[in-house]
């Protein structure tokens, strides 16, 4: 009797993880090592760039994004993003992610990307370009062991307005695997030399094709602004979450840093450190566009 029990035991609890499964929301805020709009600007050729993320999760949800993972909540998170100019429309990048949390350190093993752009993108009213990101993930930070993001690059400068989207899509492979759309986009204006203010706005709406709901779907406005000190390219955001789903408030920076283009003057390479996606707006040219 016990024997004929045993499969229907079975049965329920299958039946019963299945609807518990389907209750949670769609997926919850996962802490992010990069937050940023991609502006078509690259290394010049020969030039090594460095950027240091870190975003703060200043008051975020306290669930995991899936059994196992990183709690945003109070979360610190960022990335050492190194890059290399291969020509004036290609660049390749190497990060390593990792967090702190609970005063422990983790690591997000690392990412690769390689950036094809419009050449000369920061002299241009229209550029574009696409960047691709493989990624080899850690369990506490995603439950696919590979994944790859897909971001279109589509920005218009405008005297000293611009506006740039990212409509990005990522894809984790294996079991757990889906592709979601997350795009990003942001509008500035330049306000100094050195200096610009606008809003960034980021979003996941979840499984493509099979969108969550609107209270599962994380939607993020960022206050930013972008500036020098000294040699280094500063970008500065707090921002708010405006759906449950969403942490609510988180604060960002990246410092970013180019190295002199080899056997140039040190004017020849301001064009890296100004273009790169630390600061969209620094040292933008307002000539009309030239092909």
């Amino acid at each position: 009797m016990k024997r004929g029990f045993r499969p229907c035991i079975r049965l329920h609890l299958v039946l019963l993880t299945g609807a518990a499964l389907s209750a949670l929301p769609g997926r919850p805020a996962k802490a992010t090592d990069e937050i940023q709009v991609y502006n078509a600007g690259i290394a010049a050729p020969g030039q090594f760039t460095i950027q240091q993320h870190l975003n703060y999760v200043a008051l975020g949800l306290k669930d995991p994004p899936f059994p196992g993972g990183l709690v945003s909540n109070h979360s610190l998170n960022g990335t050492p993003e190194f890059a290399y100019g291969i020509t004036d429309w290609w660049e390749v990048g190497l990060y390593l992610p990792f967090a702190v949390q609970d005063r422990q350190f983790l690591s997000d093993s690392f990412k690769l990307r390689t950036l094809f752009v419009s050449p000369n993108a920061e002299q241009r009213n229209l550029f574009y370009g696409v960047n691709f990101e493989f990624s080899n993930e850690t369990p506490k930070f995603a439950q696919t062991r590979f994944a790859m993001e897909i971001r279109p690059i589509i920005g218009v400068r405008n005297g000293d307005w611009e506006f740039i989207v990212n409509p990005i899509v990522d894809i984790g492979f294996g079991k757990y695997g889906q592709a979601d759309f997350a795009p990003a986009a942001r509008v500035a204006r330049k306000v100094g030399s050195d200096l610009s203010v606008g809003l960034e706005y980021y979003a996941d709406f979840g499984q493509i094709g099979n969108f969550a709901s609107l209270a599962d779907q994380q939607h993020t406005l960022f206050a930013v602004t972008d500036f020098r000190l000294g040699v280094f390219d500063v970008n500065f955001g707090v921002g708010y979450g405006l759906t449950p789903a969403s942490d609510r408030w988180v604060i960002k920076t990246i410092v970013g840093y180019a190295f002199p283009v080899p056997g140039s003057n040190p004017a020849a390479s301001d064009r890296a450190t100004a273009a790169g996606p630390v600061n969209p707006m620094a040292h933008a040219s307002a000539r009309p566009y030239q092909p």
